[in-house]
């Protein structure tokens, strides 16, 4: 049974997250969510909860390891994951108002992509460490610790919170090229811009 089978049979089943949440449309590039800075969450009741199992719901939908909430055109400050790290131990959870409080380490460029810009990657350079800090759907203090790939992804996720995606880190050829390849995308709307 492949990873994606085993997956969503579990989702059935309702023994992880997402089983009970609705997969919603993905924001693409050109979408102006993406580029505002995304609020504070201050109300912890049930329609945070709520959004956290779309956002896990829709993340496994897209086949993907992370996701912002302004992914799904909600302007608030929530990430959820399901993301290995270079040892291939799996991080799995989300978390509310994250700060990205520590990124070091070695600089690696590794391709990146993005349920935001579907189908395209591109050599980016991360950190390959992290760490974030923000809270667990009941306002309880988290800190999420990452290396290799889940570093990756918790910057990666943090900066959606902040209005940016991953080819605003790009330079030279590689944006050049980058922005070649989304304008010609079927998803891409016509005067748009990243």
């Amino acid at each position: 049974m492949s990873d994606t089978n085993r997956t969503l049979a579990a989702m059935r089943h309702g023994s992880i997250p997402g089983a009970h949440g609705r997969v919603r449309p993905l924001t693409l590039l050109g979408d102006a969510v993406l580029r505002e800075p995304c609020r504070d969450v201050t109300d912890f009741g049930p329609g945070l909860a709520a959004l956290v199992e779309d956002l896990f719901a829709t993340m496994y939908a897209a086949q993907g390891v992370g996701l912002a909430a302004n992914q799904i055109g909600v302007g608030l400050r929530v990430f959820v994951y399901d993301c290995p790290d270079d040892e291939d131990v799996r991080h799995l959870g989300h978390v509310v108002n994250p700060r990205l409080v520590e990124a070091d380490g070695v600089v690696v460029r590794g391709p990146e992509g993005c349920l935001s810009l579907p189908g395209l990657e591109a050599g980016t350079e991360r950190y390959d460490h992290a760490v974030v800090e923000g809270l667990t759907l009941t306002g309880d203090p988290v800190t999420l610790h990452g290396t290799g790939f889940f570093a990756r992804c918790l910057q990666h996720e943090c900066d959606h919170l902040e209005g940016r995606v991953y080819a605003d880190r790009l330079t030279g050829w590689r944006k050049r090229r980058l922005l070649r390849q989304v304008s010609r995308a079927s998803w891409h709307r016509v005067g748009t811009q990243g």
